[in-house]
């Protein structure tokens, strides 16, 4: 199976880069240190979503460059999924592809609330090329849309290299909101129904995951899929370091969650949950 892309997302593409202005960057001429990425579509991904950080300022200007980029990623993104196909997967390519300028301006709700979420940010420059949390969720963007369009197996595929590059481990079918922001990231883990609204901040070592898993009552040794296993986490809520959320919990707007708490019951609006009584540490000399 070939492909070959006749939609107009660079047209779209080509509005959003116009419409950048600082704190974005507005300078096609910037230039970096090239990073070789293992996966090319990755390398893509990031710029098509970001050209003036990642080396890839003419796209801005040049409307052909910028097609044959697009048109390019297109055709990496329906090889990875013609293996898993039994059909062809043009349409859900298509659909990915048509969807990259919203995707874009998601991510820059998602690059503004790290900047206004982390005291040590110094720019926006910064955030997008060395944030963890931002690479990411940069990945996650594009892999949920893959997932949401009917190529779960791709899209894991991209989720799991966005976990070696990150530390941070997002699968495709989580639902997440805008402005959300992951601050240090390593071993964060979110679970494939969880579910994460506006402006939500986590922090190193959360895990939104499940309290226990379900047989399948119809196959021996093997564990039941598909069905809702982990927490809905609602508007402007923080998640302190280490904390673990379990199970299909719902956490309501408004809430922080202190660092190394262990929530397996839903928390109501505007709460505060935190560990009352913290271990102590005694000390004894040596004779």
């Amino acid at each position: 199976m070939s492909y070959t892309y006749s939609g107009d997302a660079h047209l779209g593409l080509a509005a959003s880069y116009r419409a950048d202005d600082d704190p974005f960057p507005t300078d096609t001429s910037l230039s970096f240190p090239r990073r070789n990425h293992l996966r090319e579509d990755v390398d893509l991904i990031k710029r098509l979503l970001f050209p003036r950080c990642w080396n890839a300022g003419p796209w801005v200007g040049d409307e052909e460059l910028l097609r044959d980029a697009v048109a390019n990623f297109a055709a990496l993104c329906h090889s990875g999924i013609a293996p898993y196909a039994d059909e062809d997967p043009a349409p859900v390519v298509d659909e990915v592809v048509r969807r990259l300028p919203d995707i874009r301006e998601t991510l820059k709700k998602d690059v503004e609330a790290a900047y206004k979420g982390d005291p040590a940010a110094r720019g926006y420059i910064e955030i997008i090329r060395s944030y963890p949390g931002v690479q990411a969720i940069i990945v996650h963007r594009v892999a949920n849309a893959f997932y949401e369009a009917g190529a779960p197996e791709y899209a894991r595929e991209l989720a799991e290299y966005a976990k070696m590059e990150s530390g941070i481990d997002i699968h495709p079918g989580a639902t997440i909101g805008d402005y959300f922001f992951i601050d240090h990231g390593t071993g964060v883990v979110i679970g494939e129904t969880t579910t994460i609204g506006e402006w939500a901040r986590i922090y190193q070592d959360v895990t939104l995951g499940a309290l226990h898993f379900e047989e399948d009552e119809d196959d021996e040794h093997s564990l039941k899929k598909g069905y809702k296993r982990h927490p809905d986490i609602g508007d402007s809520v923080v998640i302190g370091a280490g904390t673990k959320v379990l199970g299909a919990v719902s956490v309501g707007d408004h809430v922080s969650i202190g660092a190394n708490s262990w929530v397996t019951e839903d928390v109501p609006d505007h709460t505060s949950v935190f560990i009352s009584e913290h271990p102590t540490h005694e000390r004894k000399h040596r004779d």
